[in-house]
């Protein structure tokens, strides 16, 4: 959901179908799909670290920021990797972790200069890495709009940056990645850049704030990225109700065991693996009141619709929420797709 989301603000739709394929290794014969997948895949691979603790502590720091964009960038295909600057009518390079060695201007923001990154990017380690909990959730917008007001690499600043926003929230709020900030830009994505391009603007007057920027927007930024968070936790909230969400999920199943591609009882499986959390395959034969060999006909058809996963054939049960199911079990979550045939 993240990267499709983070990709959609950039302009690439990759589906969470197709990356979910792409996770399984089953590409698009369209070259420009195919690596839109891999750009996918490499998001997703950067977000699994960061979920497991990769930058805990220090998702602010100009190391674990230029980490994010090496992890993200070395999985590229060399087609992602060049971008054509319209100002000098050049092609450049990105470096997968280098700061960038040339201008660049974006919209109306000219960066600063190649030489500044550096003294820049210490200056923003200084003042936002080590703050308190509040103080950490006031500056998210903050620490968001400045990353990308300085620009740091050739390319790939905007996943970056939400990447490290993603980071930040996870450990300051505990969100476990239930939610993402991510998501709710993409919705509000007209909204985000005009912030974003305020932010950009000067001091309007003596009353505007200190600095060089506007205060004014920045803090009206904040606002509005903090009401985007607080809507994503209140969506996925609403969601994942045990209770709702138990109720889709044994509907669909019931739906698929009359249309016979399910076998019966196999409602009585998932909703074990939901109360539980997970489930050991040798419960199965006494909870459906079967034989081994029925039990295990049960087992392998949830597994074989991508419902249920196991690290080998003999460990515990758990459930997985396929992306081509997301319509049914999780309404909401990203727009439904045509499956495209293979």
């Amino acid at each position: 959901m993240n990267c499709y989301y983070s990709n959609l603000i950039e302009g690439h739709n990759t589906h969470p179908v197709d990356i979910e394929r792409a996770m399984n290794n089953d590409y698009s014969a369209d070259p420009e799909k195919r690596n839109l997948q891999l750009e996918a895949k490499a998001h997703v691979a950067v977000q699994r670290w960061i979920d497991g603790g990769g930058v805990r502590g220090r998702a602010t720091t100009t190391e674990a920021v230029r980490e994010i964009h090496r992890r993200f960038s070395e999985h590229l295909p060399e087609q992602l990797l060049v971008v054509w600057d319209p100002e000098s009518g050049r092609t450049v390079k990105v470096v997968a972790g280098e700061f960038r060695r040339d201008d660049v201007k974006v919209g109306r923001h000219l960066a600063v200069s190649p030489g500044a990154v550096p003294r820049f990017m210490e200056r923003f380690e200084r003042v936002y890495t080590s703050l308190g909990r509040s103080e950490t959730i006031l500056s998210a917008a903050a620490a968001h709009h400045r990353l990308l007001w300085v620009h740091p690499f050739a390319d790939g600043n905007g996943r970056v940056v939400r990447l490290m926003s993603h980071a930040s929230l996870l450990e300051v709020l505990d969100t476990g990645s239930v939610w993402s900030v991510a998501r709710g830009l993409a919705r509000n994505a007209a909204e985000y850049k005009q912030h974003l391009m305020n932010c950009d603007s000067p001091r309007r007057n003596d009353l505007d704030g200190r600095g060089a920027l506007s205060e004014e927007a920045l803090a009206e930024f904040t606002q509005f990225f903090l009401k985007v968070c607080l809507d994503q936790v209140q969506f996925m909230e609403q969601l994942v109700r045990p209770d709702r969400l138990r109720d889709r999920i044994l509907l669909w199943t019931e739906e698929e065991v009359r249309a016979g591609t399910l076998p019966a009882k196999s409602g009585q499986v998932l909703e074990a693996v939901l109360f539980r959390g997970e489930l050991p395959r040798g419960d199965v034969p006494a909870l459906l009141g079967a034989s081994e060999r029925a039990a295990r006909r049960v087992v392998s058809a949830l597994l074989d619709r991508g419902v249920l996963t196991s690290e080998s054939t003999r460990a515990s049960l758990f459930i997985t929420f396929p992306a081509a199911l997301a319509a049914r079990w999780m309404p909401g979550l990203f727009p439904e797709q045509a499956q495209e045939q293979h």
